[in-house]
């Protein structure tokens, strides 16, 4: 079996998700004006290498805590509406390609499944592996993480695991594909068969080019 695996942020979307998911929850009054700063120093700290997934998706997905889930099921459908017109059409045409040639494809991103899951609709992956977030009994999030966040060397964990439901080994695979922006994603860029950087941020770029990998653009 062949597979294609790809990132989600600033890699088929030129933006984070989570920031978009922020900003659409902050126009509904569902979250403080000073929610969003906040959040983008943990993003520019996940940029650098330095964030705490834990840390992050405690203060992210904690927030959210005293929704009715119903509620938030209504504003992640209505957001899922909105989200689909930001897919751009290079994005979406890479991941046809890879299905049409017969490839098992699957979205790998340190998103939480609540908002990653959204994209992965939208771009036809029905396979998506995420960051998974505890409910309580009431089924309200509880910030805490489900597991592994699906980060650094644990998107590989998340890979094996996919594949183990299926009943197949990392050795059992033909080719695998790693579509990723980020040095974050080092571990499992290394270990596909196939890695490809994109619109890489500078570490990976010079990674790339060092061991001759495919470095592309998705945004022109």
């Amino acid at each position: 079996m062949d597979i294609a695996l790809f990132d989600l942020d600033h890699t088929l979307i030129p933006f984070d998700s989570g920031s978009a998911f922020t900003r659409y929850l902050a126009s509904l009054g569902a979250l403080p004006p000073e929610f969003e700063p906040q959040y983008l120093e943990y993003c520019r700290r996940y940029a650098q290498g330095t964030v705490d997934m834990v840390q992050m998706h405690r203060f992210t997905v904690g927030a959210l805590a005293g929704h009715d889930p119903a509620i938030l099921a209504r504003w992640l459908r209505e957001f899922r509406d909105v989200i689909a017109r930001s897919i751009p059409a290079a994005s979406q045409q890479l991941v046809d390609r890879h299905r049409a040639a017969g490839q098992v494809c699957a979205l790998v991103t340190a998103t939480t499944r609540f908002v990653a899951e959204p994209f992965g609709a939208a771009l036809g992956l029905a396979d998506v592996l995420a960051t998974e977030p505890e409910r309580d009994a009431h089924g309200r999030y509880t910030g805490e993480i489900v597991g592994h966040a699906c980060f650094r060397e644990h998107k590989l964990t998340h890979v094996q695991a996919w594949l183990a439901r299926r009943g197949i080994a990392w050795s059992d695979l033909g080719r695998s594909w790693f579509y990723s922006d980020s040095i974050n994603d080092l571990p499992l860029l290394q270990a596909v068969s196939d890695p490809v950087a994109v619109d890489p941020d500078a570490r990976l770029r010079v990674h790339a080019e060092q061991q001759g990998w495919p470095v592309m653009s998705l945004r022109a």
